[in-house]
């Protein structure tokens, strides 16, 4: 919410968010085993109207993972086409996995399906982390180069990389410090040559190659927001 207030209406051209779905801290399965899940109670909490009334507000377009666990999302329009599936490939006798996640989306396009096994996505640094092919598909399919994309649940940091492999601009906030850091972790693994700038308090920011920079003075908030990922560390409300 810190970090959304700080832009005008509409400036981000399109949202991919991932928050949390209110169910983690109810079921222990397999693989989750791994996280603690006192700390699950601690983020994982659906979000409120006011989210998604702030976050419909600063973006044109979103996609918003855990479609299906928030019933007012689908009260926003008339039709709800453009649904997206990723189905994960997990066996029907796997009676405690779903065999595959939704995304809710603005975008009047035509359902589509991402076929990729979750049993790829493995040595997870985040619960919920969603796979690297899996945003790269997204952005193929709905980014284009110029777009500035908003990420309000950073999470393991995998839109960062795809985004910084596509060329698109990024920004995101992750609540805990410990994600935070485990995210920059990630990104240095897959792009050992990138270069962080820390100069932003409770924020990185990740230039592109040979990028022209540009400045926006929104709220005071010096942001350089052309071709490079923001990413901030953003503060909970007490």
């Amino acid at each position: 919410m810190d970090l959304m207030s700080r832009y005008p209406d509409n400036y981000f051209d399109l949202a991919i968010v991932d928050p949390p779905y209110g169910i983690l801290n109810k079921t222990k399965r397999g693989g989750d085993r791994k996280f603690n899940m006192k700390e699950y109670a601690q983020w994982d909490v659906k979000p409120n109207d006011e989210y998604f009334n702030e976050l419909f507000r600063v973006s044109k377009n979103q996609i918003i993972w855990g479609g299906n666990y928030f019933g007012q999302l689908w009260l926003r329009s008339e039709y709800n086409k453009g649904y997206i599936i990723w189905d994960k490939k997990q066996p029907e006798s796997l009676n405690n996995f779903a065999m595959a996640e939704m995304a809710w989306s603005s975008l009047d396009r035509p359902a589509k399906i991402f076929h990729y096994s979750v049993r790829k996505n493995r040595n997870k640094t985040h619960p919920t982390q969603k796979p690297l092919d899996l945003y790269n598909w997204l952005l193929k399919m709905y980014a284009k180069q110029g777009d500035k994309i908003l990420d309000t649940h950073l999470g393991s940091g995998t839109i960062a990389i795809a985004c910084y492999n596509a060329g698109i601009s990024l920004t995101g906030c992750e609540i805990s410090e410990s994600y935070f850091e485990k995210s920059i972790e990630k990104i240095k693994e897959h792009l050992p040559s990138v270069k962080f700038d820390l100069s932003i308090p409770n924020a990185y920011s990740i230039k592109f190659p040979n990028q022209e920079k540009e400045s926006h003075h929104l709220f005071e908030h010096r942001i350089e927001q052309n071709h490079q990922l923001n990413i901030f560390k953003d503060v909970q409300a007490e």
